[in-house]
Protein backbone atom coordinates (compact mmCIF):
# COMPACT_ATOMS: atom_id res chain seq x y z
CA UNK A 1 0.00 0.00 0.00
CA UNK A 2 1.54 3.68 -0.63
CA UNK A 3 1.24 6.38 1.31
CA UNK A 4 -0.13 9.54 -0.66
CA UNK A 5 1.86 12.43 1.06
CA UNK A 6 1.08 16.52 -0.46
CA UNK A 7 4.14 17.72 -1.09
CA UNK A 8 5.07 21.20 -0.52
CA UNK A 9 5.88 23.16 -4.08
CA UNK A 10 9.29 22.91 -4.99
CA UNK A 11 11.68 25.12 -4.58
CA UNK A 12 12.67 25.70 -8.60
CA UNK A 13 8.56 26.89 -9.21
CA UNK A 14 8.63 28.90 -6.33
CA UNK A 15 11.53 30.80 -7.81
CA UNK A 16 10.07 30.84 -11.35
CA UNK A 17 7.06 32.27 -9.96
CA UNK A 18 9.15 34.80 -7.87
CA UNK A 19 10.81 35.17 -11.00
CA UNK A 20 7.40 35.91 -13.04
CA UNK A 21 6.44 38.54 -10.96
CA UNK A 22 9.28 40.67 -10.50
CA UNK A 23 9.17 40.46 -14.40
CA UNK A 24 5.86 41.14 -14.85
CA UNK A 25 6.34 44.09 -12.35
CA UNK A 26 9.32 45.49 -13.84
CA UNK A 27 7.78 45.66 -17.88
CA UNK A 28 5.08 47.57 -16.07
CA UNK A 29 7.71 50.74 -15.29
CA UNK A 30 7.31 52.96 -17.71
CA UNK A 31 10.31 53.49 -20.24
CA UNK A 32 9.96 57.30 -19.55
CA UNK A 33 10.63 56.76 -16.19
CA UNK A 34 14.13 55.36 -17.14
CA UNK A 35 14.70 58.02 -19.81
CA UNK A 36 14.14 61.02 -16.90
CA UNK A 37 16.20 59.26 -14.66
CA UNK A 38 19.18 58.56 -17.35
CA UNK A 39 19.37 62.19 -18.08
CA UNK A 40 19.08 63.14 -14.69
CA UNK A 41 21.64 61.14 -13.91
CA UNK A 42 24.00 62.06 -16.73
CA UNK A 43 23.39 65.84 -16.53
CA UNK A 44 24.36 65.86 -13.13
CA UNK A 45 27.88 64.04 -13.95
CA UNK A 46 28.77 66.29 -16.47
CA UNK A 47 27.19 69.37 -15.21
CA UNK A 48 29.20 68.90 -12.24
CA UNK A 49 32.31 68.36 -14.11
CA UNK A 50 31.59 72.18 -16.01
CA UNK A 51 31.03 73.49 -12.71
CA UNK A 52 34.40 71.90 -10.85
CA UNK A 53 36.20 73.46 -14.22
CA UNK A 54 34.44 77.14 -14.08
CA UNK A 55 35.85 77.20 -10.39
CA UNK A 56 39.43 77.33 -11.03
CA UNK A 57 39.66 78.10 -14.78
CA UNK A 58 43.72 78.35 -14.04
CA UNK A 59 44.13 75.16 -12.65
CA UNK A 60 41.51 73.92 -15.43
CA UNK A 61 43.76 75.15 -18.26
CA UNK A 62 47.04 73.40 -16.62
CA UNK A 63 45.33 70.41 -16.49
CA UNK A 64 44.96 70.47 -20.08
CA UNK A 65 47.93 71.71 -20.77
CA UNK A 66 50.20 68.84 -18.62
CA UNK A 67 47.73 66.01 -17.61
CA UNK A 68 44.77 65.76 -20.18
CA UNK A 69 46.84 66.59 -23.33
CA UNK A 70 44.74 66.18 -25.90
CA UNK A 71 46.59 66.01 -29.48
CA UNK A 72 45.55 68.34 -32.00
CA UNK A 73 43.98 70.86 -29.61
CA UNK A 74 45.75 73.70 -28.04
CA UNK A 75 44.76 73.36 -24.31
CA UNK A 76 43.06 76.56 -23.62
CA UNK A 77 40.48 75.56 -26.65
CA UNK A 78 40.40 73.06 -25.88
CA UNK A 79 39.14 73.42 -21.93
CA UNK A 80 37.29 75.78 -23.84
CA UNK A 81 35.59 73.45 -25.99
CA UNK A 82 35.37 70.79 -22.97
CA UNK A 83 33.18 72.93 -20.88
CA UNK A 84 30.86 74.33 -23.27
CA UNK A 85 30.30 70.65 -24.54
CA UNK A 86 29.26 69.80 -20.65
CA UNK A 87 27.54 72.86 -19.65
CA UNK A 88 25.40 72.71 -22.69
CA UNK A 89 25.22 69.05 -23.09
CA UNK A 90 23.81 68.81 -19.22
CA UNK A 91 21.44 71.80 -19.55
CA UNK A 92 19.78 70.14 -22.99
CA UNK A 93 19.68 66.78 -21.09
CA UNK A 94 18.25 67.64 -17.96
CA UNK A 95 15.65 69.59 -19.92
CA UNK A 96 15.41 67.03 -22.57
CA UNK A 97 15.73 69.61 -25.12
CA UNK A 98 17.67 68.10 -27.94
CA UNK A 99 18.35 65.41 -25.91
CA UNK A 100 19.54 63.08 -29.01
CA UNK A 101 22.05 65.69 -30.19
CA UNK A 102 23.09 66.41 -26.63
CA UNK A 103 23.72 63.23 -26.66
CA UNK A 104 25.92 62.68 -29.42
CA UNK A 105 27.72 65.54 -27.94
CA UNK A 106 28.34 64.03 -24.56
CA UNK A 107 29.15 60.65 -26.02
CA UNK A 108 32.22 62.67 -27.81
CA UNK A 109 33.40 63.76 -24.85
CA UNK A 110 32.98 60.35 -23.22
CA UNK A 111 35.08 58.96 -25.75
CA UNK A 112 38.14 61.63 -26.46
CA UNK A 113 37.84 61.01 -22.40
CA UNK A 114 38.22 57.26 -22.45
CA UNK A 115 40.97 57.42 -25.74
CA UNK A 116 43.28 60.35 -24.50
CA UNK A 117 42.67 61.17 -20.84
CA UNK A 118 41.62 58.06 -18.86
CA UNK A 119 41.39 55.02 -20.41
CA UNK A 120 42.11 52.64 -17.02
CA UNK A 121 38.33 54.16 -16.20
CA UNK A 122 36.49 52.22 -18.73
CA UNK A 123 33.62 51.04 -16.28
CA UNK A 124 32.89 54.59 -15.38
CA UNK A 125 32.87 55.46 -19.25
CA UNK A 126 30.93 52.35 -20.25
CA UNK A 127 28.28 53.51 -17.76
CA UNK A 128 27.87 56.73 -18.93
CA UNK A 129 27.76 55.30 -22.80
CA UNK A 130 25.13 53.52 -21.84
CA UNK A 131 22.62 55.58 -20.27
CA UNK A 132 23.75 58.07 -23.40
CA UNK A 133 22.89 55.17 -26.28
CA UNK A 134 19.51 54.89 -24.18
CA UNK A 135 18.76 58.27 -24.48
CA UNK A 136 20.08 58.83 -28.10
CA UNK A 137 18.13 55.39 -29.40
CA UNK A 138 14.85 56.26 -27.57
CA UNK A 139 14.58 59.87 -27.30
CA UNK A 140 14.38 61.96 -24.22
CA UNK A 141 10.64 60.74 -22.82
CA UNK A 142 7.58 61.91 -22.25
CA UNK A 143 8.82 63.65 -19.50
CA UNK A 144 10.98 66.45 -21.92
CA UNK A 145 10.95 70.11 -24.11
CA UNK A 146 11.28 67.37 -27.15
CA UNK A 147 8.44 65.37 -26.29
CA UNK A 148 6.23 69.17 -25.55
CA UNK A 149 7.19 70.10 -28.87
CA UNK A 150 6.58 67.28 -30.86
CA UNK A 151 3.04 67.26 -29.44
CA UNK A 152 2.47 70.87 -30.46
CA UNK A 153 3.99 70.06 -34.02
CA UNK A 154 2.06 66.89 -34.32
CA UNK A 155 -1.47 69.11 -33.10
CA UNK A 156 -0.30 71.61 -35.75
CA UNK A 157 0.34 74.47 -33.89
Amino acid sequence: MTTMRATPMSFSRTIYRLHEAVVEWSAALPLSVVQLASRVAVAEVFWQSAQTKLASWSVTLQLFAFEYRLPLLDPGLAAIMATAAELSGAAMLGLGLLARLASLMLLGVVGTIQIFVYPDHWAEHLMWTSLLMLILSRGAGVFSVDHLVARRIRAGG
